[in-house]
């Protein structure tokens, strides 16, 4: 039932704020009855896609998901999926040099000023673990904000997403001890690298400079991985 009600949305265009029939009208509309539709929009609401509001002027509404609780809802999938770093770079690798190339010499200078404070936040090495953490999910940042910018929504989010699979896996599985340095000073070579050539609509450079940026990540990536497998066997 739900599945039905959601396709008869998209069928008569309805946007997010639009008010959802009442009640009464979606039984007789959908020939269900009273406990079906509840339960749909139940489901419906649970998914994010309709808001109640209560009070005067208030109904079901139609509700677009954010992208942060869609990423939620997906990661819950992968949950218990048992990524490795592998795995996330494996697509990284195919999506962030495309990405990068349609997005040389159109990027706006408040969005090059911010990918440009990102880098000068992990200007120098760490010198404390939580130092190093907080310079491991900047860096990631600078990703997501890349991301931010693609006009294709279905790739800004793919991209996004894995960010913030990797992100979580760097906390939970403490990939950022012991501190790297070789990590922190290729990564920032390459991400000032691809600022320049951002800045300057150089795509095919853009592009090969992240594909070598993810190829490097990716072995050092790993390698943190590999100590993290060592830890935990040794305890």
């Amino acid at each position: 039932m739900a599945e039905a009600i959601k396709s008869w949305v998209v069928e008569h265009g309805m946007k997010a704020g639009d008010r959802l029939p009442a009640e009464a009208e979606l039984i007789a509309r959908f020939g269900m009855a009273k406990g079906t539709i509840r339960e749909a929009m139940r489901i419906l609401e649970a998914q994010g896609l309709v808001k109640t509001r209560t009070g005067p002027g208030g109904g079901v509404f139609v509700h677009e998901v954010s992208r942060e609780r869609a990423r939620a809802l997906l990661g819950n999938y992968f949950y218990f999926k048992d990524l490795t770093i592998g795995d996330i770079y494996q697509l990284r690798q195919v999506l962030e040099p495309e990405l990068v190339a349609t997005l040389a010499g159109k990027l706006s200078p408040a969005v090059l000023s911010g990918l440009q404070a990102v880098i000068d936040s992990y200007s120098e090495p760490s010198k404390s673990i939580e130092e190093e953490r907080e310079q491991h999910l900047a860096s990631l940042q600078f990703h997501a904000m890349l991301a931010e910018q693609s006009p294709n929504p279905l790739l800004s989010f793919c991209i996004d997403f894995m960010v913030a699979l990797l992100s979580d896996l760097t906390v939970y599985r403490e990939l950022y001890a012991p501190p790297n340095i070789e990590l922190w000073k290729k990564g920032r070579d390459f991400q000032l690298r691809l600022l320049g050539a951002l800045r300057q609509g150089r795509a095919e450079e853009a592009r090969e400079i992240m594909a070598e940026h993810m190829a490097t990540a990716r072995a050092l990536m790993e390698g943190q991985e590999a100590v993290m497998l060592q830890r935990f066997m040794a305890g």
